[in-house]
């Protein structure tokens, strides 16, 4: 079983993100970055997978040169092998520029896939595109916001959860899924594992190697402003009696807030 993780590298959910007033995106500058959350899981379950039928788990990761320290935690816990998918690109947004970028690479350089793991969405955009997006252009079956995985063979069954119930998809490999909180519960690397990954040089593939040309990657969205939302009110207090205090909220309900 030859199953291939890809990941990304997004700003820390507890950072403080500033707008930046001279265009059209964030101050990247002070950031922190981690391993994309629901990316963790797809590393998890890669793993499991491995370790209850063998094989080899491979992880990916399209972006710059720092994008590396992703891609070792994900050796310390237990991954493989790592790749770079270089691409210095500042963030733009775009899941159809990543998913041709992806595609380009393992149909030149890594055809030999029995799965492709993806985490449902990367929370630095929550755009949930890119996994869909890699099936179609290659023409792979493909389930999302998986829950249970099951791979038995050439064949695997997933769960995904639905409103008041479970849909179970069945398909054959290869495949591309998508994995959802739930799915199992990412370990933590171990110090062995992290001083290992520490000594690991990781490949690097160069955007310019994937023989694209610029008309062939050039994004498809547009950023066109990005702005802070606006600050909120201060609320409001009514100190009456309960007679006349219930008049005043339903009025203010109805004529400024406009929810009754």
């Amino acid at each position: 079983m030859n199953i291939f993780v890809f990941v990304k590298r997004v700003p820390d959910t507890e950072s403080k993100i500033r707008i930046n007033p001279t265009s059209t995106n964030i101050v990247f500058d002070g950031l922190n970055y981690i391993l994309n959350p629901y990316d963790e899981y797809a590393v998890e379950e890669a793993l499991r997978i491995k370790e209850s039928q063998g094989g080899q788990v491979t992880v990916f990761s399209v972006g710059p040169d720092e994008a590396q320290a992703i891609l070792k935690k994900c050796l310390a816990m237990g991954a493989d092998e790592a790749v770079l998918i270089k691409d210095e690109s500042e963030e733009l947004y775009d899941g159809w520029r990543t998913a041709r970028i992806i595609v380009a690479a393992l149909q030149q350089h890594y055809p030999d896939f029995d799965l492709l793991l993806f985490g449902k969405q990367a929370v630095g955009d929550d755009n949930s595109q890119v996994p869909a997006m890699v099936a179609e252009m290659l023409g792979l079956p493909q389930v999302n916001v998986v829950t249970k995985l099951e791979i038995q063979g050439s064949q695997g069954v997933a769960y995904r959860e639905i409103e008041g119930a479970h849909e179970k998809v069945v398909f054959s490999l290869p495949a591309v899924i998508s994995a959802q909180k739930g799915l199992n519960e990412p370990r933590y690397e171990t110090l062995r594992g992290i001083m290992a990954a520490k000594r690991r040089q990781i490949p690097v593939l160069p955007l310019e190697q994937l023989g694209l040309t610029e008309e062939e990657i050039k994004p498809k969205v547009a950023v066109v402003k990005v702005e802070a939302p606006p600050p909120r009110k201060a609320g409001q207090v009514i100190d009456e009696e309960i007679t006349e205090a219930v008049k005043k909220l339903v009025a203010f309900l109805h004529e400024e807030a406009k929810v009754i």
